[in-house]
């Protein structure tokens, strides 16, 4: 399993606007190959939003990054600024222990 979490501010766009896209675009993201969860965040306060992905395995992470939705929502969106994308390998041992499914 890989988590991958990412982080953006929004420029030229309301948390409103996002809001809409969000809801929008969220079936989009639903069939992904590999793709066990998405939960989305919003820190309406410091505006920052983004996303913890839940990966079936590093193959499956990658394949997203390298794709168009990828780069259609995050990477090539002009209203997205100081995109942030970091992967992380889990500890599976206690994670299972901490509940993990």
């Amino acid at each position: 399993m890989v988590i991958q979490v990412i982080n953006f501010n929004l420029e030229g766009i309301t948390h409103d606007d996002f809001m809409g896209v969000a809801n929008e675009v969220a079936p989009n993201f639903a069939p992904l190959p590999g793709l066990r969860s998405k939960v989305w965040l919003s820190d309406e306060e410091n505006n920052t939003y983004g996303g913890v992905y839940s990966w079936e395995s590093q193959e499956a992470c990658e394949a997203y990054r390298s794709g168009e939705l990828y780069a259609g929502a995050l990477a090539n969106n002009p209203n997205f600024v100081n995109l942030s994308d970091k992967g992380f390998g889990v500890l599976e041992g206690p994670s299972k222990i901490t509940h993990m499914k």
